[in-house]
């Protein structure tokens, strides 16, 4: 059986080396040719011995993912859709700004978290990627940006695992493919720049903290748990208490001394004085346990099967102006590839609903978002 080699971190590709008889440097070169490079053909890879070169040939191959379309935006946003078999498709989204190139990543085919105002939820989920095609959309994005910018140094500078699916609800692929994006034989990006987004699984954050501790964001989407039940259902099993908490001891060990808060504006629903005042007095009492936090207020991208709508930008700027004033660092993040469908919650790639979505989008709607909430299952401690 043949490995894709963008499958393995570093580490496992010494071992995998090893077993070829081979020592640890060549799998250094090895790694280079792939990622700083961009090679996939073994027989170009010059400074490898060609005994090597003839066993890799027959036990390995480097292989990304099929383009299936290419949309780029009026201000430069580029969107890819990949092709991942079985009908199921993934999209990635490269930013270029000023004084950075952002890339955002895609985790699973589809996402089973069921948020409210996330297109992608809404499709339901498919499967998890494998490292290789979490790292295949690096290695692909870079590599074309710079052919097509005609630029030798390094093009992309942030990652964001902000794309389709929630990454860690695939913790074993994540792991390895972080390992790769900050590994200086590869792509070299910084513990800082590299940023996983989570709608709250609170023990793998956790687990982050102790195996690749990088940016940390976390959806919140509001101040309690009564509204964040019907906006993010994975309230239902890890409660803002926990989910905090976990973000208090995460910040031990996080590149940055701050967590980031996504926060998406939703029109009469989470976006009122009240649930900035709220949030402030949350933050607030959280700082003396050490959180510490930045706010990013993010414009809702609506879409028909939603039933939201986004919040006017009066009334996200004075939200943002009440948590200002209340102490807490706020952004209102602005709005990019909003005419290729690619901005904050529209990626919704081709991919088939097999969690029954639909019906539950169906329910959550059927139910009022200022009703009272059905009563909480005990929610699960955090590990000491």
């Amino acid at each position: 059986m043949t490995v894709n080699l963008l499958d393995l971190d570093l580490e496992n590709l010494a071992v995998f080396c090893d077993q070829l008889g081979e020592k640890r440097f060549r799998a250094v070169q090895l790694f280079r040719w792939i990622h700083q490079r961009g090679c996939a053909n073994f027989a170009d890879m010059s400074d490898l011995a060609k005994s090597l070169r003839d066993k890799l040939a027959g036990v390995a191959f480097v292989k990304g993912l099929n383009v299936v379309s290419q949309h780029i935006s009026a201000d430069g946003t580029i969107k890819w859709l990949f092709d991942v078999g079985a009908g199921n498709a993934i999209e990635t989204v490269f930013i270029p700004e000023d004084d950075r190139g952002t890339l955002c990543i895609s985790s699973q085919a589809g996402c089973a978290m069921a948020c409210r105002f996330c297109s992608t939820g809404h499709q339901g989920f498919s499967r998890n990627l494998t490292s290789g095609e979490i790292v295949a959309q690096l290695w692909f994005a870079e590599h074309f940006l710079r052919r097509h910018l005609h630029r030798d140094e390094r093009v992309i500078s942030n990652v964001v695992m902000m794309g389709m699916g929630e990454p860690l609800q695939n913790y074993s692929a994540l792991i390895p493919a972080l390992r790769t994006m900050l590994d200086d034989h590869a792509y070299g990006l910084s513990r800082r720049r590299v940023t996983v987004s989570t709608s709250g699984v609170v023990p793998k954050i956790l687990q982050l903290a102790q195996d690749c501790p990088v940016a940390l964001a976390v959806s919140l989407h509001a101040p309690n748990d009564a509204l964040r039940d019907k906006l993010v259902p994975l309230n239902l099993k890890y409660s803002l208490d926990a989910l905090l908490g976990a973000c208090t001891r995460y910040l031990a060990h996080a590149p940055r001394d701050f967590i980031t808060f996504e926060y998406c504006m939703l029109d009469g629903v989470n976006d009122q004085d009240a649930h900035a005042l709220e949030l402030v007095q949350l933050m607030h009492s959280r700082a003396k346990a050490g959180l510490r936090c930045k706010f990013n207020l993010i414009p809702f991208n609506p879409f028909p099967a939603s039933g939201l709508q986004r919040s006017p930008l009066q009334r996200i700027e004075k939200f943002a102006k009440i948590l200002a004033e209340g102490g807490i660092t706020t952004t209102v993040r602005k709005t990019r590839g909003d005419d290729i469908d690619a901005a904050c919650g529209q990626l919704a790639g081709d991919v088939v609903d097999r969690t029954r979505v639909a019906v539950r989008i169906a329910r959550h709607r059927a139910t009022d978002l200022g009703a009272a909430t059905p009563a909480r299952p005990h929610p699960i401690p955090l590990a000491h």
